[in-house]
């Protein structure tokens, strides 16, 4: 009689301990429909991502002389290519190289409204930097008089209140030269000293190397965020050599690379930032078809991808 009792105990703890462990799991399942799955994490889509590398000066405007006597526009369109081969072979495809020609007014206005009908993402204008006048000192090179200073070198970075998306511009502005840094190279902090006069200009980043260059019309008149890169002091004797170098050329084109990513990277995880400027751009791009090959209207060449319209 003990024993029969003792097994129907049994039976029902048995029983309740079931029920219990099914309500448990019947639990568990609505507890983990209500909890919302975690969201990928955001990506920098670098297939629609827009660079236009605007190439400083022209052929008929090259900019600054060497200290070998070579102009500036050469420097600048070699590196230009470098970092558009470096951007593209990383994936962003929608790249834009930028070459103009013509008197350096006229160029100025034309690559500004082309840059902005393209409706980038970002501009970086490519330069090679000299001194003023002042500081030049004379030496003979291949039996010719030239104009050198080894007294300044290293990379400047220049971005504009004045720009339409200034605080984008000085973000990426620093994102480029700590990645410049990070490949070894060093700014030159001789622009906020005060024996450069009325071309003494704010540091705004005594780490990355970015002054504020209000009246820089690329920078100023551009609506995307916008960047002028001066690469080296092609006046320092040494310099110059240094940065006509492939080797040097693709380490800032690796830079480059790493500071267009972080940044896109940077708007993809906080797209309310420049949410509505981006929309305008993107808004243009839906209006207009992209074509692949090189087409070039008077004074100006884009390569690869560029609006149907660009030569009206």
């Amino acid at each position: 009689m003990m024993g029969s009792r003792g097994n129907v105990r049994a039976r029902g703890v048995a029983a309740a301990l079931l029920a219990a462990a099914v309500a448990f799991v019947a639990l568990s399942a609505r507890a983990a429909s209500t909890v919302p799955l975690p969201r990928p994490a955001p990506k920098c889509d670098r297939d629609h991502f827009r660079v236009v590398l605007d190439v400083g000066h022209s052929a008929e405007a090259p900019g600054a002389i060497s200290a070998r006597g070579k102009s500036e526009y050469g420097f600048n369109l070699r590196l230009a290519k470098q970092i558009d081969r470096s951007l593209i072979d990383a994936g962003f495809d929608k790249t834009v190289l930028m070459v103009t020609g013509g008197d350096a007014r006229r160029t100025l206005y034309l690559r500004m409204a082309h840059a902005n009908r393209l409706a980038a993402d970002l501009l970086l204008s490519i330069h090679h930097d000299s001194v003023p006048d002042r500081f030049y000192k004379k030496w003979e090179f291949n039996g010719r008089p030239h104009i050198y200073n080894d007294q300044f070198k290293g990379y400047s970075i220049f971005v504009s209140d004045e720009n339409a998306e200034g605080k984008a511009s000085l973000a990426f502005g620093s994102i480029l030269g700590n990645q410049l840094r990070a490949q070894g190279l060093a700014y030159t902090p001789h622009y906020a000293a005060a024996f450069m006069g009325h071309n003494r200009h704010r540091l705004l980043d005594d780490r990355a190397g970015v002054y504020r260059y209000e009246t820089l019309f690329v920078l100023k008149k551009s609506r995307m965020p916008a960047v002028l890169l001066e690469a080296g002091s092609i006046i320092n004797r040494d310099e110059e050599l240094a940065v006509a170098t492939p080797a040097r050329q693709e380490l800032i084109g690796a830079a480059v690379v790493a500071a267009v990513d972080t940044f896109c990277l940077a708007q993809a995880r906080s797209p309310q930032v420049t949410q509505s400027a981006r929309s305008v751009r993107h808004d243009r791009r839906s209006r207009h078809a992209r074509k692949r090959s090189v087409k070039s209207p008077p004074m100006l060449s884009l390569n690869r991808v560029q609006q149907s319209a660009a030569g009206q």
